[in-house]
């Protein structure tokens, strides 16, 4: 089993379990919620039933993902997992401006909130929440995808907390106001967090170069390999967390083995940056020039913006 499908049965697991969780208090918040007629409540009832779209979705595009690549699709279905990330980063700014609207409503006439019962339900959403946040933490930083159910979560749980915190002002206080004030702080939450997440899919899905990696540093490593005398139309893209890839054109000389050149290069990329998956092009000084000549595989001005040379 290769690393990256390695990494996606780990993430599967933690997303079943994260979504029967979070399945089996949903019910009991959206009740309570109704019965005690708390925002607060219904509002992390709300976020939560998110999380059960957001896990449901994450867990869809973990299988898409597995799909093998084919003559229409040859990378797969790789880009499944930051489409359901970016998909799941807009649920929650919606649901963000759903408890925004709901608040001003209430802010301008508190209902009354049944306090106790409503302390009751929210500690068990945060526990449940801090169970499903538990089983998403190890696999959050491996993949967009399942980092967006993280954040959906912990968002749930900050939820609770603000529910809890109302709960007791409005018990010890009657101060039925801190019931949408909190719901309104944790709306803001939300959508930090989602905005956060929309930046960094968008990212991926314009091909920005990942996160940690020099375009320069990438380069001058490169042109110290021995044989290599420039490099252009040079790439770095993430196609899904967990997998870059990277192209370039490389001049060489002929003093070189050719073969050796491409075997220091990739061993190069994999261990010194973590790039595994490139397609290099060797090319002589000659070659690059009847190249560009006749196929126009440089930029208008005749060098590419990425060209680097030594000196």
């Amino acid at each position: 089993m290769s690393a990256l499908a390695h990494r996606r049965a780990q993430s599967r697991r933690a997303l079943q379990l994260a979504f029967a969780v979070t399945a089996t208090i949903l019910l009991a918040e959206v009740v309570g919620g109704i019965l005690t007629n708390s925002l607060a409540l219904l509002a992390d009832a709300g976020h939560m039933a998110s999380d059960i779209g957001a896990l449901g979705l994450s867990l869809a595009a973990l299988w898409l993902a597995t799909r093998p690549p084919s003559q229409h699709r040859t990378y797969g279905f790789h880009r499944a997992e930051v489409l359901a990330a970016l998909l799941n980063s807009l649920a929650l700014m919606a649901v963000a401006g759903y408890i925004f609207w709901e608040a001003s409503r209430r802010l301008a006439d508190p209902p009354d909130v049944r306090s106790g019962p409503m302390l009751a339900i929210a500690a068990v959403g945060l526990g449940a929440n801090l169970v499903s946040a538990a089983l998403l933490f190890r696999q959050r930083s491996e993949s967009l995808n399942v980092r967006a159910a993280f954040l959906h979560v912990v968002g749930d749980a900050a939820a609770s907390v603000g529910v809890i915190v109302a709960g007791v002002i409005m018990l010890t206080t009657g101060q039925f106001i801190a019931d949408p004030a909190i719901s309104v702080f944790i709306g803001a939450l939300i959508l930090v967090g989602a905005f956060r997440l929309t930046w960094e899919t968008t990212q991926v899905l314009l091909e920005a170069t990942p996160p940690g990696l020099s375009i320069g540093d990438i380069q001058q490593a490169m042109l110290g390999t021995a044989g290599v005398h420039g490099i252009h139309d040079f790439h770095v893209w993430t196609v899904t967390s967990g997998f870059v890839s990277l192209s370039a054109h490389v001049e060489t000389d002929q003093a070189h083995d050719q073969h050796d050149i491409l075997v220091e290069l990739r061993r190069l990329l994999a261990r010194r940056f973590g790039i595994k998956h490139a397609t290099i092009q060797l090319e002589t000084g000659a070659l690059h020039q009847e190249l560009e000549a006749c196929c126009g595989v440089d930029s208008e001005g005749g060098v590419s913006e990425h060209a680097a040379f030594h000196r």
